[in-house]
């Protein structure tokens, strides 16, 4: 079904404190994006997801979650749970770190996505937060 003939949807996929997650999450996005045809999404939107997930796996004990939604006339939403209250790391606080492979998702996600944000949110009676980015289809 093509992006212009789809109303909005959103799935939640709740996910185990498993660094194999990341995978799943990874993986589950690309099917969910190519059925309903937003393809020339997929690779952003995988880089952004498996940092969002990725953060809540490595710095948590806790499960997450990955929830991914469509708004029309065309803005993608990805957003990961996690159970760790404190703010994501500030984008830019690692920029002088260039030889380290981590630290720097939230500076990804900053400069992949058209719009991030966080905030606190308690799931279940677990205190955690939300993180999430939009991506625009145009």
């Amino acid at each position: 079904m093509p992006e212009s003939e789809s109303g909005p949807w959103e799935y939640v996929l709740h996910i185990p404190n498993d660094p194999r997650a990341v995978t799943v999450c990874r993986r589950t996005l690309r099917l969910i994006l190519t059925m309903h045809g937003l393809i020339t999404l997929v690779d952003t939107a995988e880089l952004l997801a498996t940092e969002l997930i990725s953060n809540a796996v490595l710095h948590t004990k806790g499960p997450a979650v990955l929830r991914v939604g469509w708004s029309p006339p065309g803005t993608l939403r990805l957003g990961a749970w996690d159970t760790d209250p404190e703010p994501p790391q500030p984008p830019g606080a690692l920029d002088h770190l260039t030889d380290v492979e981590n630290g720097r998702g939230i500076a990804l996600v900053r400069a992949c996505a058209d719009l991030w944000g966080w905030q606190p949110l308690s799931r279940n009676g677990n205190r955690g937060k939300y993180v999430w980015c939009e991506l625009s289809a145009a």
